[in-house]
């Protein structure tokens, strides 16, 4: 069975959903719940917002607790919003720096986050209970979906 997302599929509903609103906070809640739903690899599913210069505070998530500040020095998290470029981890305890919020996380990815100026809003960070779950066509995917709901670039 193959239990990946359907990335089409997720699109429609998620403009569906999000047709027509324009609070960040609100359709970072929406696309948590819709994205965390949609695939048996997502554990955990979230956003962190900038919130000032240079630190992240935990936004909309579904999963358990996570982190609630991450500098952008620090972390996976940190280093996508430091680069502006996705982060692909196949392995957390590779990644010199990676932030443990949950112990059962064993990959990652977080995609940028930008509005329509470029500027950028947050995070998006998925981890997976399994190693190597994310690729770049999960990248590209999640980036499209993030561009068309914020209004930002599709960064990958």
């Amino acid at each position: 069975m193959d239990d990946r997302c359907d990335y089409d599929d997720l699109g429609k509903r998620i403009a569906a959903l999000t047709e027509g609103e324009t609070d960040e906070v609100a359709l970072m809640a929406t696309l948590a719940c819709e994205i965390h739903h949609s695939d048996e690899r997502f554990d955990w599913t979230g956003f962190y917002r900038v919130t000032e210069p240079g630190l992240l505070k935990i936004g909309p998530y579904q999963g358990g607790h996570g982190c609630l500040v991450i500098p952008f020095e620090r972390g996976v998290c940190g280093a996508a919003a430091r680069t502006g470029e996705v982060q692909l981890v196949e392995d957390v305890d590779a990644f010199a720096g990676h932030i443990a919020c949950a112990s059962s996380t064993r990959s990652e990815i977080v995609l940028p986050v930008t509005d329509g100026a470029g500027r950028l809003i947050a995070v998006l960070d998925i981890d997976s209970d399994r190693p190597s779950a994310f690729d770049a066509a999960d990248a590209e995917a999640l980036s499209a979906i993030l561009g068309s709901v914020f209004g930002g670039r599709a960064l990958t």
